[in-house]
């Protein structure tokens, strides 16, 4: 007879048909140790079955949005912060392989936005990252540079030659092109704005922790340009930087503006 150990370690290891198959086999097996174990093999398995289903809707909904065509998601990142760019990222995904584990890139934790970031960029048909800097952002305003930096994600995307059939947007619609399709909370719900929403915050993030070397009192290793209470108190105490969008920041300061 197989220890409660040897057990336990083959169902840790089994997929779904070889779970039914180990049920089956240990179905008089009464010893405590075993039920707690396909107990625990059981919530496993369905939790795995219900992340399957969960990705396999974000790219059924990407291909119902698309009519069956080629489509590039794309979604923005760093429209709020004090400080760095804005950041709009666009993929084209194939259809297979499916990339297991995205999802808005607000719900991931960093390590695994990095790790997914490079499966992004590994299986996509095609990617791209556009920054749009905080002088663009102070001197034309955050909605002009948005449709600026989309329209520029889209035309690299076409110019690597592929062909787009919708260009699906988290959100509003920007209305800079006819094959708009706007997808409310699409980084949830559309495979492809996911990954674009993945790997904009990874680049963005990347640059924010870089940029910290070059101005270590503001913190942006930590919260990217957010308006932190140790960012607002680095802004009041040394001024702002060449990172800054000054029309975001001018409740800070208003002293040096009229000093």
């Amino acid at each position: 007879m197989q220890t409660v150990a040897e057990i336990r370690s083959a169902l840790q290891a089994a997929d779904a048909r070889q779970f039914d198959a180990l049920v089956r086999a240990l179905a008089a097996d009464e010893r405590k140790g075993v039920r707690q174990a396909l107990e625990v093999a059981r919530r496993r398995i369905a939790d795995e079955a219900a992340e399957e289903a969960r990705i396999r809707s974000l790219y059924d909904f990407q291909r119902e949005l698309a009519h069956g065509g080629v489509a590039v998601g794309l979604d923005e990142v760093g429209r709020g912060p004090l400080a760095g760019p804005l950041a709009v990222g666009a993929v084209v995904l194939p259809d297979e392989p499916r990339i297991e584990g995205i999802d808005d890139s607000k719900k991931l934790a960093p390590s695994a936005r990095e790790e997914l970031s490079a499966v992004i960029r590994a299986t996509a048909v095609a990617w791209d990252v556009e920054f749009i800097g905080p002088h663009d952002i102070d001197e034309l305003g955050i909605s002009a540079c948005l449709k600026a930096a989309f329209s520029r994600a889209v035309a690299a995307i076409e110019c690597a030659g592929v062909r787009i059939d919708a260009i699906l947007l988290d959100g509003n619609p920007l209305h800079i092109d006819d094959r708009e399709v706007n997808v409310v909370k699409g980084d949830a719900r559309c495979a492809a704005i996911s990954c674009a929403s993945i790997i904009a915050k990874v680049e963005r993030d990347a640059y924010m922790r870089s940029q910290a070397v070059a101005y270590p009192a503001y913190g942006f290793e930590e919260n990217k340009g957010y308006g932190s209470a140790q960012h607002i108190e680095a802004i009041k105490k040394h001024g702002l930087t060449p990172l800054h969008r000054a029309s975001f920041c001018r409740a800070w300061t208003q002293d040096s503006l009229f000093g």
